[in-house]
Parts: structure tokens; sequence; C-alpha cells
């Protein structure tokens, strides 16, 4: 059956038909119809209409009547090529029909010449229909020239006039215009696969084989098919080109071990970007990839990935796919509303009216610049089940007489709590309330349509193009706060108090009444002790909110007098030493680490290790004396932890002498010492306790040299906190001092011990108090997102791993007062502004708006328990709603108002948090939030041990009990910052970035806070470079002023004789088809 064509004959045929279609009044973008299967004749009718200065249209038989007919109607096509035996299958219609196969008597009499030109390669060359989302297909207009970069000296692929290429694809699917053109233009043979030799992996291997075909496209499904059944059928095939969806690795990894052929590409393209815009050379596939990358930009082609507002994503971090570049389509068929939507300003070319295509597929950058496809965003968006025109409730509530103007949103200032609201302009300054507007729509529009809210507007902020901007609009009940920095000293008894309160706490002289307890370095920690010592000074029982309500020293006196007026006060019972009874409960802190421990025993992973290099003659004995001494005035580092009928209690040994072990180095060399140093306090890190046993801290001496040391201080976190460490080596100074020098302990007597605090806790902590604070965590949580979807560079593990590692970074003392300027100036702390910061850095790299984020607590609000030693820490899940791109400030305003209130509720133990919410249980993360943040005082940089100097050392634990965890430390040098990750999920790299990028979100936050989310800058100059610029340098010369047929009659010039097309048994050359298009086009032309 084989058919074949020269390039002459191929060429004098198309010749043909271009006069016949020609002579029906075909000429520039006119649209022909091309309703025919893989045939010589489908060639050749390209060809003609080409060259006749029409637009072919292809038409898929197998398409049904429905589809077919709104094609026909939707490009309006005056002419259609088909063949006689498909005629039957096509719709009504009343385009004049030229049959192909049976109109030979009359084609043959037209010319072989070439036709005049008529066209230009800005013309259009073919619209092809693709699925639209609305059922209705939608036309693809391309033009001459975005063919011509996909096939002309490419980066991709280069075709040789010995070449054979296959023709496995439709006309109407748009992988025939590199097969087709590629092959024509480039002088090499095309050889059409039979539709069910394709369908047939033995038969098409067979094929491939007996054909020698050299270059092929096939469909991943197409691909998947032939890989697992015929793997060693590619052995042959020169170029090996797939795509058009997701692969299995697998089933590149058979073909790569079985029948490896010369070149294997993964290719990737909207037929919006005329067939293919990427490409990834495949070598071998690593055993752990679970995709394969779509690869980089083709010739004369750029690929950006953009976040909702149209900002370059980093590296890693997925965004939606833009393709710009020559290859664009002009624009879908009839519909420019939606080629306004999909296509464009291209914002980084200089090339007048260039444009970016958006497509709706979601990726990612890899590390070395190849796209990794994600999959399709969905981008629908309806209210509680409910498709709202917005420009309706805007067109009614135009009719109040009251107002000039309106906008009407979506807002979802909460998760999942999506609502209306109505921005309204007044007409001349009329009244109006919102009542008066909601009974008006209520009147007119269904309750659905009715807006939830409403903001009345003295004008629209406007865009620099006169536009209403949309960001600018603020969110319903908005607040702010106002400063006064004028003297005046405290006026009566309350403000005299609490002028006394503030200074002791904040480490100030004096306080005047119109200080800022924020200016004056307060924060949440600070506020804590300030509230409790109010309590128990002037016997006023205050939420923690209302430090942050009223923060100058007048504001919060009047209110402490308000209640006064109002009330008796109340009294605040103090923690006392407890007779103890015979079974000791744990703290809720406690419990919930003991929980923890029985799920996974003998684990690290709550070490707390503190070393510290000690230059001086140091004194072991007294050293382990002080040690000692603080043992004995703290029972809780002589507790252990038993069962009692299923229940953990508190076992307090009545004494216990810690020996201090010494190891000594001082006879390794020196420049070994470091790396024996980290060794051993590696190893002292992962060394589990045993709770049950005990004890629960060791102390360990490596001595280097007889005046070096370093101190090595581990506890289970059961037992000890943060604060606890500072207050442990606070009296190991005050002991070490005292000891050294004969004389007794300075320490006073410790008021209470943990014990009675963990007792006083279970007492207080129950019935209407505790369910008050639960409600309130079950309504700040319900519906919040199961995880944080960070991306990762690593699939999660189906169960969660611990094994982590740190990147340190630093913010510079200017950032660091910054931030401070900025908290001050918006009546908030620093730890609220930095953990802003943070979602913003969160926001940007997942897209998700509602996030939950842990932080620790200090729970440390009685001024009793504040010198103690033990575990009171607490972990809030901080919600935040981050949606509608608020500007920073806004950002504020909302992180404020969700600390507050988790401080006011925070003595609710997290475990009791996750237990009341129900959180969906994954053994693949932690529940409620997998991202941790942190605010921390510093430690003393130094550690003073009578003539002895200690400063502290970095300790890599190794472990990580959170994907991610930024701990900061306000230092007076600036900021200090660690990210702790997972290293199961996360490379070093990755992590590295992510530091420079908060880093720079800071630097454009410090610099103008009013800026939205989406504007602050991410990524620096370099990485704007490399993203924008330097991975899209893909320019490469190609003809831009030559038609598809112009290039096609030149190759025929160069090679008339060579076989240009061979399918179901004939052939045609060049020439021949040149001379069969040309006579098509003639007879197009004059009919």
């Amino acid at each position: 059956q084989d058919r074949q064509l020269t390039y002459q004959q191929l060429n004098q045929q198309a010749n043909q038909l271009a006069h016949h279609l020609q002579r029906l009044g075909i000429g520039p973008e006119a649209p022909v119809g091309l309703y025919v299967e893989r045939s010589l004749e489908m060639v050749v009718g390209l060809l003609g209409i080409l060259k006749a200065g029409g637009v072919y249209v292809p038409l898929d038989p197998a398409y049904p009547q429905e589809r077919l007919a709104f094609m026909l109607e939707d490009a309006q096509v005056p002419v259609l090529l088909t063949q006689q035996r498909l005629a039957a299958g096509l719709p009504p219609h009343t385009a004049r029909v030229v049959y192909l196969d049976t109109d030979g008597a009359a084609l043959s009499r037209e010319s072989q010449e070439n036709l005049t030109r008529c066209v230009r390669a800005e013309n259009l060359a073919y619209v092809i229909y693709t699925s639209g989302s609305t059922g209705r297909p939608k036309g693809v207009a391309v033009s001459h020239r975005a063919i011509n970069r996909l096939v002309f000296n490419t980066n991709y692929v280069q075709l040789e006039p010995t070449d054979r290429v296959a023709q496995a694809s439709n006309a109407s699917f748009d992988a025939a215009t590199f097969e087709i053109w590629g092959a024509l233009l480039q002088g090499a043979q095309l050889i059409g696969i039979d539709k069910d030799v394709a369908l047939s992996p033995q038969d098409f291997a067979t094929h491939l084989q007996e054909q020698g075909i050299s270059v092929l496209f096939l469909t991943t499904a197409l691909f998947n098919q032939l890989a697992s059944n015929v793997p060693s059928g590619f052995r042959s095939v020169r170029h090996l080109l797939f795509g058009g969806e997701a692969v299995d690795p697998k089933w590149v990894k058979e073909v790569l071990n079985h029948g490896r052929p010369e070149r294997l590409l993964h290719v990737y393209g909207p037929t919006e970007s005329t067939t293919f815009s990427s490409w990834y050379p495949i070598q071998e596939v690593p055993e752990e990839a679970t995709t394969i990358p779509i690869g980089y930009p083709i010739s004369n082609t750029q690929m950006y990935l953009l976040d909702a507002y149209l900002q370059p994503v980093p590296v890693g971090v997925p965004g939606e796919l833009y393709i710009g570049g020559a290859g664009l389509a002009r624009c879908y068929l009839n519909r420019p509303e939606l080629t306004a939507e999909r296509f464009l300003p291209h914002p980084w070319s200089s090339e007048p009216g260039a444009r970016l295509y958006k497509t709706g597929d979601q990726a990612r950058y890899l590390p070395d610049g190849s796209i990794e496809f994600l999959g399709r965003l969905d981008q629908q968006v309806k209210l509680r089940g409910y498709r709202i025109e917005l420009g309706e409730i805007e067109a009614v509530l135009s009719q109040h007489p009251a107002v000039g103007e309106s906008l009407v949103l979506i807002r979802e200032e909460v998760l999942g709590d999506k609502r209306l609201v109505a921005y309204v302009v007044a007409h001349s300054q009329q009244e109006i309330s919102g009542s008066d507007l909601r009974n008006f729509l209520q009147a007119k529009l269904p309750d659905y349509m009715v807006p939830s809210a409403f903001v009345l507007m003295d004008a629209w902020p406007l865009t620099p193009n006169g536009k209403i901007d949309r960001h600018a609009l603020p969110v319903p009940d908005g607040a702010r706060s106002t400063l006064d920095s004028t003297y005046v000293a405290p006026r009566n008894p309350v403000e005299e108090v609490l002028a006394g309160i503030w200074a002791r706490v904040l480490g100030v002289e004096q306080v005047d009444l119109h200080d800022n307890f924020f200016e004056l370095g307060g924060h949440s920690l600070l506020a804590i002790q300030i509230i409790w010592r109010v309590r128990e000074a002037l016997q006023v029982d205050l939420p923690i909110s209302s430090l942050f309500e009223t923060p100058t020293l007048e504001q919060f006196a009047q209110r402490i007098t308000t209640i006064y007026q109002t009330t008796q006060g109340v009294h605040v019972a103090p923690i006392e030493p407890i007779l103890r009874p015979a079974v000791l409960p744990l703290s809720f802190a406690q419990q919930r680490l003991w929980f923890l421990d029985q799920w996974e025993p003998n684990s690290p992973l709550y070490n707390v290790l503190l070393a510290m290099r000690l230059n001086g003659s140091l004194q072991l004995t007294v050293l382990e004396q002080s040690l000692n001494e603080i043992i004995r005035r703290h029972e809780s580092l002589r507790t252990t932890f038993a069962t009692v009928e299923g229940q953990p209690v508190q076992v307090i040994a009545p004494s216990l002498s810690l020996e201090l072990l010494t190891v000594d180095l001082s006879a390794v060399a020196l420049l070994e010492q470091e790396s024996e140093v980290q060794r051993l306090t590696s190893d002292e890190a992962q060394r589990p306790f045993d709770l049950t046993r005990g004890p629960l801290l060791r102390a360990q001496v490596l001595r280097l040299s007889e005046r070096v040391h370093v101190l090595q201080f581990t506890m289970h976190h059961i037992i000890s906190d943060g604060w606890s460490m500072e207050v442990l080596f606070q009296e190991l100074s005050a002991l070490y001092a005292a000891y050294a020098t004969g004389q007794p302990s300075p320490l006073p007597q410790l008021p209470i011990q943990y014990a009675d605090f963990s007792l006083w806790q279970r007492q207080w902590l129950q019935g209407e108090e505790l369910e008050g604070q639960l409600a309130y965590w079950q309504q700040h949580l319900v519906g919040a997102p199961a995880v944080l979807e960070l991306p990762t560079d690593r699939p999660r593990p189906a169960v969660q791993t611990f094994r982590g590692a740190s990147h340190y970074f630093e913010l510079s003392k200017r950032l660091s007062q910054g931030l401070k300027r900025l908290s001050q100036g918006e009546g908030v702390s620093l730890f609220m502004t930095l953990l802003a910061a943070f979602q913003t850095l969160l926001l940007r790299y997942t897209g998700q708006p509602d996030l939950v984020i842990g932080s620790p607590i200090a729970n440390r609000t009685r001024a009793e328990i504040e010198g103690l030693i033990g575990f009171f820490v607490n972990t809030l899940a901080l919600r935040t709603d981050l949606s509608g791109d608020p500007s920073f400030r806004e950002l504020l305003r909302r992180v404020r108002q969700v600390a507050l209130g988790a401080y006011v509720h925070q003595d609710v133990p997290f475990e009791r948090v996750v237990e009341a919410v129900q959180p969906e249980r994954n053994l693949s993360h932690s529940p409620l939030f997998q991202v941790f943040f942190a605010l921390n005082q510093p430690l003393n940089s130094s550690l003073v041990l009578g003539e002895v100097m200690g400063t502290f050392l970095e300790v890599e634990s190794g472990m990580a009990k959170f994907d991610l965890m930024l701990s900061l430390i306000d230092d007076e040098q600036g900021l200090i910052g660690e990210l702790l990750y997972n290293t199961d999920l996360f490379e070093a790299a990755t992590v590295a970035r992510m530091a420079q990028h908060f880093a720079t979100l800071v630097e454009g936050i410090v610099a103008n806070p009013e800026r939205h989310l989406s504007d602050l800058p991410l990524l620096t100059a370099s990485e704007r470079q490399q993203l924008l610029v330097e991975w899209n340098a893909t320019s490469r010369a190609y003809p831009q002023d030559q038609c598809i047929h112009e290039l096609f009659e030149s190759q025929v010039e160069r090679t008339p004789e060579a076989v240009a097309l061979i399918c179901g048994g004939k052939q045609l050359s060049y020439q021949t088809l040149n001379q069969q298009a040309n006579q098509l086009a003639h007879y197009l032309r004059k009919h």
C-alpha cells in the first residue's frame, strides 16, 4: 500500500489545489475546513490552503457532529476540503465542498506553478480547536511565524534531510504541526502512520523498524503503552519526543534500559504556544524520581513561574506557568474577552506588543533551572454554592438615591467564611447607613446576594492608570493606634503603682504617664508579667489584651480605675507550698511530654543541651558543689516519672548527688580538638533519658588544656525549658562565686516548688475556666487546614521523621531597629511583627492564606514561679487569615488580634486543645501545625564563674520536631536566626534560599509596610536576573518574514526529487507535492 510523493510532486499538487482554492475566493486569512484522515491528500490540502493564502481548520472525522457543526459555524468556513468516503459524516453546513480524492480532473487542469505572494509571516496559518472549560471549544489561531520558530534552528532537536519523521497525529492535534512542518521544511521524509497501527504496540514497534523511523513524537499515553509492552521498540529512533500529560518515570526507565533511542526528550506545550514550549533531555532517571521535568524553554520562548499577583516565585516554590515568545498564538477565534484574559501584556519584554500566555498549569523551578510540572490550577470561586454576578448587586445598589458609586467584592477574612462586602461612595455627601442599604437590597435580591458588610468610602483609591485600586480597599472594621510622647508624671496611687511595676519589669528608671509600653521595650512575655503583677498588687483581673488595647500608662490606669468603680476587684490566690498527696500528678505540660515519650520511648528528641567554653582556672570541685546545690534547691531536678494505676505520677527523690564527669582531651592535637568536641557534643545530644529511672540531667566537662574547658549540660525537656536554663546559669554563677571564696550560698529560699505549681494548676484549670478556654480554641481552629503545603525537595514520608539540621543567619542591627520602630508605631510587639513577616514568607511559598503556626509561650504568668526550674512552657496554635492581599500594616492588625486572643487563653495545655479540636490525624505530620516560630530573648552571651569566663557554643542536636522552625534571638547586634528543618523533606540549599528570602522580605517590610503582601520583595536581584533573564535566554535566528509554503517551496528547489510523503502505498516528491498544492491554491482563489 505504500504511497509516496517526492518534494516536487507534492509541491505541484499543492499548487494545483491552491490555484483551485483561489478560484473559489480563498485569500489571506480565509478559513478553509480540512475534513480528512491521515493521508497524502491531507498534506496536499494543508499546503494548498496555505499557498492560496488561507487558514486551515482541521476537522477530525472522529469528532461528533455537534462539535463539528460548532467549529464550522464558529470559524465561518466558506470552503471545505474532504474525501468522498467521509462526506456523509459531516453535519449540515453551507460551505463549498472540494473532494480531494474525486475532484482530481478539475484540480489537474490547474497550474502547477507557485503562486504569487499574498500573505505575510504574521498572517494566520491555522486554527485548531481545543476543549474549553465551559464545554464550548476554543479556536486557537496560529501564525506562520509561530510555526517557523517551532522547527527552525531550534535548541531541542535538529532535523536532517536524511530523517524519516513519523506522522502519528491527526491534523487536529497540534503535535502534527511539528511532525508535518518539521519534516517538510527540512527536506526530510514524512511517514504516515495508520491509526490502527499506532494503537497496537507490537505493530507500531514493528512499523518503526521496517520504515526506519528516525524522528517520532508520541503522546504520553502512547509512549507508556509502547514502553510497557515493547520497551525495545525505540532502539532505532534518533529523536524520540513524548509529552502531553504527566509521565510515570518507571516507563522511561524501561525504555532507557531496553531500547534507548539516541535522544529521548520530554516535551511540554499548550496549543496556545504552538505545540512545544519546553524540552527536557533524559539521560537517566534517578531511582527516587516520581516525575520527569518538563525542562527548559525551547528557542525564542520564555517561561515564567508567577504567583497569583504576577510576581516571580523562587526556585522550588509552586507558581502558575506563563509562556512568552514568538510561538504564542494570535488569539482565540471570535473570543476577544477570553483572549484578553489569557494573553496578557509581557512585563519583562522590550518588544512592542509582547504578551504572556497564562497556562493555568502549576509548576516549579528545580535548582538546575528546569521546570517540574505539578498539575492544573482550579480557579473557580463560588459563594456557599451560589454563582453570583457581582455586577447585578452593584446595579441594584446604584438605584438607592443616596448611593453615588458602589463596588462589591467577595472577601475571605477567615478560611471558609467567604462573604460579600459592598464599598459605597455616597451621592452628594448624603447620609447613608449599612442598615438602610441592607433593607433596600433585601427587598430586591435573594438573601445570598445581600452583602454582609458595607463600607462607606469618601473616595476611591486609584491606581496610576486611574482605575480603582481594589487592593487598597480597607478590610471592614479596621482600627489604628495613636501615640503621644509628652511627659506627664503619675497623678494618683494607681498610676504610681503601675509606673513602679512597669519600671521594674521593663528595667527603666521611671515611667511617665504617656509612655507606651511597647516603645519602652515591652513585648508579649513582659506583658504577661505586667498583668500578673497588677493582679497581685492591685487585685484586678485583666486580660493580656488590655495592655495592647491601652498601651500607655494613662490609658492602662484609667481602665483599672473604671474596673474599681464598677467592681470590687478580684482576689488572686497565691501559689503556696501544699501538703503533698500520696500520688503527685504531673502538670499539664509534663503530661504532654510524658505521652510523647510513651509513644516513642528512648528518643533524644526532647533533650535540652547547652555547651559553653570556659576560659580560666576552673575549680571542678566548686563547679560540682554548685550544681548539686541547685539540684537540692529545685525538686524538679530530682524528679522521675512512674505509673500508678495506669496514670503517670511525679516521684521526687529526697536527695540526689550529681557526679561531674570529666573527659581529658588535652593530649589531642589542637587541630583535632574542635572536631572531637563536636563529636562528643553530638553524641551527648543523642543520648536518651529514661523518665522512670533518672536522673534526668547530666553534666560533663571536656578538658582541652589547664585553662580551657567545655561544660556540657543536658536535661530532659520534661524538667526544664528555655527560661529554666537562664535561671540555672544565674544561680550557677552566684553559687560558684560564693563557694570559690568560701562563702555560703547567697540565694534566698524558693517560695514554692514545681510540684506545688502542678497541684495548683490542676485545681485551678478545671470546670468553667477550662471549658471556657477550650471553647475559644475550638472556635479559633474550626476548619483549619490539616497541613501546610510547603514545597519540599522530597515527598513526605508516610511516618513523620525527626532528623534535622539547622541553617543560621543574621538580620542586621539596622533592620532590627527598623522592625522595632515599626512595632512601636503600630502598637504591636516585635514578636508579632516577626511572626507576620514569617507568615508572609509562608504565604508566598505556599499560596495558602489560612496559616496555622505553632509558637511557644513561657506560661510564667505568676511571680512565684519566675525563679523556678521546670517545664512551664506551653504551645499556642496561632491561626491567621492572610487573604485579600492585605498591606503588611493591615496584617499586623490581624496578627495582633490573633496573638492577644491566644495570650488570654494560653493556660490550656496544647494536648487538650488537640483533643478538643480533633484535627484529622496523620502519622506523616504533626497535628494542627507543622511549622513553628519563636522569638527568644538572648541568654547572657557569657557565663561568669568567679574568675572563669564562659561563652556559649552552638549545638546541633540533629533533631527537628517540625517540618520547619524559625527561631530568632533579639540580640544587641541584630536578630540572630536559626531555621531548623527536617532533612527528610528539605535540602540545605533550599533552606538557605528560604532564609535569604526572609531577609529580603524584612528589608521590604521595613522600607514600606504599606505595600501589599504580594508586592513585597522576595527574590534577590541575582535571583530575578536568573529567573527572568538567564534562564530565558533562548534567542536564535529563524525565518521571521517568510510563510510556511514559501519555505517549503525553497526546499523543493533544493531537493525536488527527494521523497516528501509516504503513506498508504503512495509517495510524493517535494516537487509533485508543491505542484498539487499550487493547483489546489489556484482553484481556491478562482472559485
